[in-house]
């Protein structure tokens, strides 16, 4: 519910491989989530977002550093995005805007590519990427 609530895509969020973590307060209350899909040396960031009383917390960069450092840690070298919202968000943590069609070619598999390309949703997405041994 928290994802369908922040608008973000549930695909895959059954799958073991689908890399997610969530953030919850002391009365087990989500306040944010993370998470990443594996392809290659590639990661697509994915399931970044903050419950409202926490934004403007610090707590999303925390959140997708520590995606960032899973995906490392699972051998990625490159870590890419889709968002259409959060551009200057994401821009603060290295990303730059990336060509679209390179990130379906490298990470055709995951569940979100799939999804957006079987939806035509694909199109209407900014694509996002920076190399994960460069700290913002």
């Amino acid at each position: 519910m928290f994802l369908q609530n922040a608008d973000l895509t549930l695909s895959g969020l059954d799958d073991p491989e689908l890399a997610l973590w969530a953030r919850v307060d002391a009365h087990g209350r989500i306040e944010g989530t993370a998470g990443f899909e594996l392809s290659g040396r590639n990661a697509l960031i994915r399931s970044v977002a903050v419950a409202a009383p926490a934004r403007r917390t610090g707590l999303g960069s925390q959140l997708a550093q520590f995606a960032f450092d899973r995906a490392v840690e699972a051998g990625a070298e490159r870590a890419w995005l889709f968002s259409r919202r959060s551009g200057p968000f994401w821009q603060k943590l290295g990303f730059v805007s990336a060509d679209r069609d390179e990130l379906v070619q490298l990470l055709s598999a995951t569940h979100q590519v799939t999804e957006f390309t079987a939806t035509g949703q694909l199109g209407r997405e900014i694509a996002w990427s920076r190399a994960l041994s460069q700290r913002p």
